[in-house]
Parts: structure tokens; C-alpha cells; sequence
């Protein structure tokens, strides 16, 4: 082969050594200006040279020998997918032109450098995709050759299972790419130890991470967040149970708030129960009214149960607790104000300051009133002063009084109502024993249900008595003290026994109304208020059955009774109704309710024979009718034995 040299002449195909020269020039120290162009081409020592070029010089002649014999050279060193060193020659705007030696130069896109700087002279790794392209340029890359030398650093170097750090670089399908050398890819579901965080977040960050998976044929690396973080979490937790002991003060982050209190984070996976009673010394509706979710707080270790891993916390036990010398900022009989802040059954809670709090009870809102529940004096949010009545400073309670601001009613009862006085007053409610009335100056007094009647036995006040009804009544007993007074109604009239007794002597029969039924006998009224007892053994007859029974229909009916003991001291009247003369039958009454008890008893003891007559054949039901007539004549015996 040889080498010709000549002005405007560039043979197809030669491209690589028109740079070669060019290189080879400036190595040389030779100048090569614009309007030259030189090309070189390779021809056949047996091809006829044109005439003109068998002027060129010695000198050329060994030029083109030399360039020929080291493209030969470089052309045996560069093989096309190997990773060479290159030298920046210059940077353009959108190129990088790189030396690879031998003379060969190839050209590198400007981004495949990410942004880092580049300058002329700076050495670099290049991978040599095509020695020569139909351009007669050699394609390099720099991107490929960082990730082929990547790959072998990081195979000689790691292995699954050992820990990396690495920057993510963008976000893809299904999760994350980190750049440690070599790109790798880094899944959604392995970023995090608790559901998806926003992976967003996540790009331009370095981690560590765990290498999980390499595929060597397939040069890919697949990478896992969590199994670190489970790791460092594992780590700190053993740490922190180590080091956790009841009473100490440590920092932690409201993980999740709930009706009843707040989880708080103390750093690796151990969480605690922050109560809302542990929240503050003051009352709380809710925990977010002191605690919002990532919220970093001091608390307290109140409890540590290592066993079944559950720890109680307390925020307002790290800060002075407001009932410290309660008792000398609070004495008996002080008058102070308060708002009402809630409302229970049994009294009012009345907020003094911020984390104390007093109760009113409910015997303590009113002198004169009988309160059922508070919220018929306060209303929540209601600003009242209360008079202090007690502080108890290690059970942390304090004794309110309402009533106490206002004047008492009961020191000037007394007075007001003397004993024996009568007064008018309206009945408010009714209790088992007796009737509260209500007197002026809201003043309460009872009526006693012994003290309704001189006479009659009154079991309930409704007897005698109706809600709303205005009365007059008489002033038994006053007790400022107890804050009592009692009242009679039976005190308005003369006690009207010392005439029953001359009027209703033994021996004596008087008519009279059936008023009540028990069952142990029936009681009368011989006049208005005036009640004997006639005992079921004192009836014409004894009854089979119940008294309600056989009388239930006789209420109010007139009977003859004969008097057959007066009680003073009980204040009591016996009647009988035997051997008199009576308005009514009341043997037969008697008689006729025993028979319908026992036929109906009969009845049902003589079903089962009725069945086995029917199915017996017997048509004409004699037996039957023998059954029931059998009883009947019995009874009618009966009053004629009891009578001899």
C-alpha cells in the first residue's frame, strides 16, 4: 500500500485518516490552515500514478507511510465494546470531542455527562461502540462505559444481602431507580416499613439500602428500603427497652389521637398510651384540644408493663401539678368564682382555675327547693361565685356551696312559722310516707301520712290528697338545723275519738258502706272518716277463697255490723257481721263463690275422664253430669255443718 497527498482531492471511504493526518499534525507542530484540505488514499503499488503526483517529495512520501502504519496500528488496538481512556480535546455546545489515543477522536453527546462538569484536558473512561461509523468517526460513549465499569466494581465488591448507599434518581413504573454505581432498581412496596410514602419525595435523596436480588446476566440490581429500616428500627427498639424505666422524661411524636388519648412514637416501633386524663389538669373534651398528629412531645413514663409491651404516659405529670398548696389558696368560707363546665345527677363541677376543679352538690344549690338535678339552677358556661366548704388536697377535691352566697331561709323559720300556727300551702309532689307542701318563701314542709287522718289508715297520700291542691295545714315541728318542718292536716279538726268511744260502744250494731277489701277482712265506714275492720273470721260465712274475690263486687255496698271492740291507744274499731241480719245475702254470696271455685277445680281434675267416657262409648253423658252435680249438693251442706 501506499500513500498519496493531495490539495482539493478527498477519495470516498477515508474519512478517519483525513483526522488521523490532522492529528498527526498538530503532534507535529505543523499548522493547517482552513483552505487547505488534505486527503490521503490508499492505492495499489501496481495502480498507474497520474503524472502530476510524481513531484511529491521524499518527505511526503514518509508522512503517508507513517500515517498508513499507524492507523493500521490503532485500528488492531480498538476493539468495539471495550472501555478506553479518552482526553477532552474541546467542548462544544451540544458535544464533547474525546481522545482515545492512537490518534483516534470520537464525539460524546453532551448530556450523557448528567450535568457534571467537564473541561478540556480532563481524562475520562469511554466505551468504543464502532471503531468507525460510515462517517469514518469512532462512536463513543460515556454513559455506557460508566455503567460497564460500574457493574465490575460493584459485583467484585458486593453481594446480596449487604447494605449500600445510593441516591434515587427519578421516579419509574412501580417504584424508584438509585444510582450506587450502577443504576438499580429500588420497588414501591419495599420503601417503606408501613404502607406507600410519596415516592415524590423520595427523588434526589440518598439512602441506604439492602441489596435483595442481582441478576448477573441480566446486569440489574433490585434494592429494598424497608429491610433497613426494620433493621435500625429492631435496633433502637431493643435500645430503648433496655434503657426505658418508670419516671423518666422522654421525647416522642404523636403518632394517632383517639377518642380516649393519643399513641406517641418513642422511636424504634415502641409506642405508648398517652390517657386524655394524663393530658392536662384542667377538663378536656377531646385529645386534640392539647395534641395534633406529629406534634413532638416530652412525656412522662408512667407505667412500663415489659411483658405485654404497654406503656402508660403522662404530659401534665411533666409540668407542676396546680393543686400544689391548694389549701392555702383556697380557705374554708372564702367566697370565689368559677365557671360551670359540667353537669352531673349528683351536683355541678365548677372550674376555679385552669386544672382545679370544685363540686357543688346538688343538697348544696338551694335551701328552700328540693333540686333533682343541677340543670334546674345552672346552665354549663354559667360565671357564679360559690363559697368554699371543704379542700381536700391529697384526693384532690374541693367542697362547693351555692346556696351559701345567697341568705337562708331556715334562720327566720322559727320565726315565721311557729309552732301550732296554721298556714296555707300548695302540695308539690308525693313520696311513699307522706306529701311535701309547699309553704311562702319557697319554704318545704311534709305532711306525714300518719298525720292525714284521726281515723282512717291512709297508705299513699293520693288518698287523701292531689298534686297542684292548695291546703291548709297545721305547723307541727320546725328544724332550722335539719332544715325540716312538719306539717299536719288531720290537726285542723278535734281528735274525734273521745266521742267515738261514747257513741260506738260495744254491743252496738250500726250500719255501714264496704269502703276496702284486704285479705284478712273487709273494712267499713260507719260515718265520714270513721272506719271499723270486719276480720274474715267475723264474716257470716268463711270464704273458700280469696276475700277480693267473692267481694270484688260489693264495694260500697251497705252491710250490718255489730261493734265488738274499740281500741284507744291503737285508735282501732272491731266489727262483726255474724248473726245479723243483713241487707244483703251474704251467705249465699259466699256460698255461690265457693261453689263456681270448687265446680271450677272439679272441672279440671275431672278432664281426663270426660275423654276416656267419649271414647268409651258413653253416649249419653250420665257419668259426666253425675260428676258435676256430685260437688254442688256437698256444698249446699256445708253451711249446716259450719253452722252446728
Amino acid at each position: 500500500m501506499q500513500l498519496a497527498g493531495v490539495s482539493c482531492l478527498k477519495p470516498p471511504g477515508c474519512g478517519i485518516i483525513h483526522h488521523y493526518v490532522g492529528s498527526w499534525a498538530r503532534s507535529q507542530g505543523r499548522q493547517i490552515y482552513e483552505h487547505e484540505v488534505i486527503a490521503v488514499s490508499l492505492v495499489s503499488k501496481e495502480d498507474q500514478l497520474p503524472e502530476e503526483l510524481e513531484q511529491v517529495s521524499q518527505e511526503d512520501q514518509e508522512l503517508d507511510e507513517e500515517l498508513a502504519a499507524l492507523y493500521e496500528e490503532s485500528m488492531n488496538d480498538l476493539d468495539e465494546g471495550a472501555v478506553v481512556k479518552g482526553k477532552i480535546l474541546s467542548v462544544s455546545k451540544g458535544e464533547v470531542v474525546v481522545d482515545v489515543g492512537y490518534k483516534s477522536e470520537g464525539v460524546i453527546p453532551l448530556h450523557e455527562f448528567n450535568n457534571a462538569p467537564v473541561a478540556v484536558g480532563d481524562e475520562i473512561d469511554v466505551l468504543v461502540e464502532v471503531c468507525e461509523d460510515e462517517d469514518g468517526m469512532v462512536v463513543l460513549s460515556r454513559q455506557k462505559a460508566e455503567r460497564t465499569l460500574g457493574w465490575e466494581r460493584f459485583i467484585s465488591n458486593y453481594e446480596e444481602g449487604e447494605l449500600i448507599q445510593g441516591r434515587v434518581t427519578r421516579k419509574v413504573k412501580g417504584g424508584l431507580m438509585v444510582d450506587i454505581g450502577i443504576e438499580a432498581f429500588l420497588p414501591a412496596s419495599l420503601t417503606s416499613t408501613k404502607g406507600y410514602p410519596d415516592l415524590n419525595r423520595m427523588v434526589s435523596q440518598t439512602y441506604k439500602f439492602k441489596i435483595i436480588k442481582v441478576n448477573r446476566s441480566r446486569k440489574n440490581v433490585v434494592l429494598s428500603r424497608r429491610e433497613v429500616l426494620m433493621a435500625e428500627r429492631e435496633e433502637a427498639r431493643g435500645k430503648l427497652l433496655v434503657d426505658l424505666e418508670v419516671g423518666q422524661i422522654r421525647e416522642g411524636v404523636v403518632k394517632n389521637i383517639t377518642d380516649f388519648g393519643a399513641f406517641i412514637d418513642l422511636g424504634g416501633g415502641v409506642d405508648g398510651l398517652l390517657h386524655i386524663t394524663d393530658m392536662g389538669w384542667g377538663r378536656l373534651n377531646h385529645p386534640s384540644e392539647v395534641v395534633s398528629v406529629g406534634d413532638s412531645i416530652n412525656v412522662k413514663i408512667l407505667d412500663f408493663d415489659q411483658e405485654n409491651m404497654k406503656i402508660s404516659l403522662g404530659l401534665k405529670q411533666t409540668i407542676p401539678s396546680p393543686w400544689e398548696n391548694v389549701e392555702t389558696k383556697y380557705n374554708v368560707g372564702d367566697q370565689v368564682a368559677g365557671k360551670v363546665v359540667n353537669l352531673m345527677p349528683y351536683g355541678a363541677f365548677v372550674e376555679l382555675e385552669k386544672g382545679i376543679e370544685g363540686l357543688v352538690h346538688v343538697s348544696e344549690l338551694s335551701w328552700t327547693r328540693r333540686v333533682e338535678h343541677p340543670n334546674q339552677v345552672l346552665t354549663v358556661g354559667d360565671q357564679i361565685t360559690v363559697v368554699v366548704l371543704n379542700v381536700d388536697q391529697d384526693k384532690q377535691k374541693v367542697a362547693l356551696g351555692y346556696k351559701q352566697t345567697q341568705a337562708n331561709p331556715w334562720a327566720a323559720a322559727q320565726a315565721a312559722y311557729p309552732v301550732g300556727s296554721k298556714v296555707k300551702g300548695k302540695v308539690r309532689h308525693f313520696v311513699e310516707y307522706g306529701a311535701f307542701v309547699e309553704l311562702d318563701d319557697d319554704l318545704e314542709g311534709l305532711i306525714h301520712i300518719s298525720d292525714m287522718s284521726w281515723t282512717r289508715k291512709v297508705n299513699h297520700p293520693a288518698e287523701i290528697l292531689k298534686k297542684g291542691q292548695e291546703v291548709d295545714v297545721v305547723i307541727l315541728t320546725v328544724d332550722a338545723d335539719q332544715q325540716k318542718i312538719g306539717l299536719g292536716l288531720k290537726q285542723l279538726i278535734t281528735d274525734p275519738w273521745s266521742r267515738i268511744l261514747e257513741e260506738y260502744p260495744i254491743g252496738k250494731e250500726v250500719d255501714g258502706h264496704i269502703t276496702k277489701i284486704t285479705n284478712f277482712g273487709l273494712f267499713v265506714e260507719l260515718e265520714q272518716d270513721v272506719e271499723g275492720l270486719v276480720h274474715v273470721s267475723e264474716l257470716p260465712e268463711k270464704p273458700q277463697g280469696s276475700l277480693e274475690d267473692v267481694f270484688k263486687d260489693h264495694v260500697g255496698k251497705e252491710v250490718r255490723v255489730r261493734v265488738i271492740k274499740v281500741d284507744n291507744d291503737k285508735r282501732q274499731v272491731g266489727l262483726s257481721m255474724m248473726d245479723l241480719d243483713q241487707p244483703h245475702d251474704f251467705k249465699a254470696i259466699i256460698a255461690a263463690s265457693a261453689a263456681a271455685a270448687l265446680e271450677k277445680a272439679q272441672e279440671g281434675s275431672d278432664e281426663p275422664d270426660s275423654v276416656e267416657a267419649v271414647d268409651g262409648g258413653d253416649s249419653d253423658g250420665d257419668s259426666q253430669a253425675k260428676a258435676q252435680e256430685e260437688p254442688k249438693a256437698s256444698t249446699e251442706t256445708e253451711p249446716d255443718k259450719t253452722k252446728e
